[in-house]
């Protein structure tokens, strides 16, 4: 028996009801012209995954069913799975919804729930006991609901969600048993970076493992603001892949479909499979769904792997990708104009104005010039130009915001960068702002402020009156203003709050600077094939990272302020992300052939700025994740404001010999 299946990707927003079911529908059309005969849907996707603490709302649950039964009609010859929140007994659970042939099968809640960094599913949802059955009513007619599985005319279907595939106790173990032919994977899986390597490891392992079919289905793009979500539905059987979606896709709605030979599974479980089957309640609805299709059909194998997926650069191809998306999916989704940044000509500001025009670049590659537009309906000024460079020119603006203090390397950089990515680029002097926020300073402290004695406040008083302009310029442009600070600067407390913190979303919050100083020199010298090249980037690396806040005279650079920008992000794995103690960072850090003799001293510094400065980092703009490492507080890395800051801990490394 040959059955055509498929799982898409969408690109949803919390509770935007008609938007995700015009989606889903477009979705189920498409599959229903393939004459795809099983369709899996992500995760949630009716509410959108992100919806938080919305779920808890008693008409958001409401609306869903609406939207579901909406749909129901919709699924002519077709077994759908669709994905939305259902309260039971007072309970809320993370349900997929199984539809036949236009009728509601049954309800199968998640089990196991996904409850770590990024992931809460506990606050809003309760897990659903394994092997548990009960009945919900609807329409005053009863369906079952439970741990499920189907049987359509001998074809034996059931559900892994998501987190189930990835725990110990996966429910495909018990799936297999039963003789279940083919496993559906709703799921609603964040970007990070190496993850689609695990995706490709639990779907094919387990089709080989349990001798099913298998399909896994994912949301795509920026659905509520820290998220990425990066698609890539998976097809297996038998331990082979049979497809592979696109990733990082600007489409709202993509579908994958491959065919799997049902048969040729149930033999080869018959021969592996020793124990006798399992007899446990499942729905025994028969519907009238054409599951054959012709054995010349077999072939086709619908894959989309970039070239990129395969070369020695994955990861800053991903960093390209999944940031620009997220910055696309937020620009559009929050209504705004475009994109302000504050252009100092450093790394950081570099990087975040060239991810602006990559994000458009990538858009316009895949939608083309006209899609891209359509995409930013809400943005009526660019809807007459007529391509990427006149519409970069439009929705990216940047301005370097000099003082006596600023060099003209930093300066011709910044305006080499804005001319690379076509932003509109002002240049203007603060130091009368200055020289007026000193005068009412000095005037309340009744003294003249010097660099021996006020160095900290003379610094971050420049970081901070670059502020307001920059702010006017986005609120003028009804743009989104970007914060430039990445994760080591977060890390020690390096950013002046209200200075390179500003804006509403902090596109390279979630990596570490010596990460991307190697994705710099990549995008100085390759780059990702579907953007412009950055030949102005070298210019940037000629100087070192610098703030420029102190006077040119005293060569102020980031690591003279701190340390060598390796040495701290290994510091920081080792504490933060290992939970190491200063000492055990000593001893692992030690054994490196690269040891230096201010190792001991940097520990303890990195140590007494990261406890300082924890009060920064829960004010810090939102940043995209894109790894196991982040610090953001509110998702990932909970630490005490106020604490004693490791001084035990510091005075026993201190105390080493």
């Amino acid at each position: 028996m040959l059955i055509k299946v498929a799982g898409c990707t969408l690109n949803q927003t919390p509770i935007d009801w008609d938007g995700n079911k015009n989606r889903i529908l477009e979705a189920i059309q498409t599959a229903q012209k393939e004459k795809v005969s099983i369709l899996c849907l992500p995760e949630l996707s009716i509410t959108g995954y992100g919806c938080e603490d919305i779920f808890f709302n008693p008409h958001i649950h409401e609306k869903a069913l609406e939207v579901l039964f909406n749909l129901i009609p919709q699924t002519k010859n077709i077994i759908t799975a669709f994905g939305l929140p259902m309260m039971f007994q007072g309970n809320l659970f993370n349900c997929t919804a199984v539809v036949a042939n236009g009728k509601l099968v049954g309800l199968v809640p998640k089990k196991n729930l996904a409850r770590e960094g990024v992931h809460y599913e506990p606050r809003w949802f309760k897990a659903w006991p394994a092997k548990l059955i009960r009945e919900i009513e609807i329409h005053k007619i009863s369906y079952p609901i439970g741990d499920l599985h189907f049987d359509f005319e001998g074809l034996k279907i059931g559900f892994e969600i998501c987190e189930e595939a990835w725990a110990s106790n996966r429910p495909g173990s018990n799936l297999a048993e039963n003789g279940i032919d083919i496993i559906l994977n709703p799921s609603a899986s964040h970007f990070a970076f190496g993850k689609m390597k695990s995706r490709l490891g639990f779907v094919t392992e387990g089709s080989r493992a349990f001798n099913v079919g298998y399909i896994y289905s994912n949301l795509v793009g920026n659905e509520s603001g820290r998220i990425i979500f990066d698609g890539g539905v998976l097809i297996a059987s038998g331990g082979q892949l049979l497809a592979q979606g696109e990733r990082f896709t600007f489409k709202d709605v993509t579908v994958t479909s491959s065919i799997i030979d049902v048969e040729k599974n149930r033999v080869q479980r018959a021969r592996t499979t020793s124990q006798d089957p399992k007899l446990e309640q499942e729905s025994d609805l028969c519907i009238e769904v054409d599951f054959i299709v012709p054995e010349s059909e077999n072939s086709k194998i619908n894959s989309v792997i970039k070239d990129w997926e395969t070369s020695n650069n994955v990861k800053e191809e991903e960093f390209s990708r999944a940031v620009a998306l997220g910055l696309f999916d937020f620009v559009r989704k929050s209504y705004q104009n475009g994109f302000v940044v504050s252009l100092s000509g450093g790394i950081d500001s570099a990087a975040v104005t060239a991810l602006c025009r990559q994000a458009l670049d990538f858009a316009a590659k895949e939608l083309g010039l006209e899609g891209l537009k359509k995409k930013l309906k809400h943005i009526k000024a660019i809807q007459t130009l007529n391509d990427v460079n006149q519409i970069a020119n439009h929705m990216i603006t940047c301005a370097y915001q000099a003082t006596t203090n600023s060099s003209v390397e930093t300066l011709e950089a910044a305006r080499a960068v804005a001319k690379d990515t076509g932003a509109t680029f002002h240049d203007w002097n603060i130091d009368q702002v200055l020289e007026n926020y000193l005068k009412i300073s000095e005037s309340a402290l009744n003294e003249k402020m010097t660099w021996d004695k006020h160095d900290a406040a003379l610094q971050n008083i420049q970081a901070r009156a670059r502020g307001p302009a920059i702010w006017v310029l986005a609120n003028v442009k009804s743009a989104l203003l970007l914060a430039t600070s990445n994760r080591s600067e977060a890390a020690v407390g390096y950013a002046t709050m209200d200075g390179d913190t500003c804006g509403g979303i902090s596109p390279i919050g979630g990596i570490d600077k010596n990460f991307l100083r190697q994705w710099f020199r990549w995008m100085s010298e390759h780059g990702p094939k579907d953007s412009k090249p950055f030949p102005s980037f070298k210019l940037v690396l000629n100087k070192p990272p610098t703030a420029e806040l102190r006077p040119l005279s005293q060569n102020q650079t980031d690591e003279d302020d701190l340390m060598p920008y390796e040495v701290l992000d290994q510091i920081e794995k080792l504490a933060i992300r290992d939970k190491k103690s200063p000492v055990e960072c000593y001893k692992v850090l030690s054994e490196s052939p690269e040891k230096n003799i201010k190792l001991k001293s940097w520990i303890i510094k990195f140590f007494r700025l990261w406890c300082r400065n924890q009060w920064k980092r829960e004010r810090y703009a939102p940043a995209f994740h894109l790894d196991d490492e982040s610090l953001d507080p509110k998702t990932w890395c909970r630490f005490p404001i106020v604490m004693s800051g490791f001084e035990a801990e510091l005075k026993e490394l201190e105390e080493m010999k």
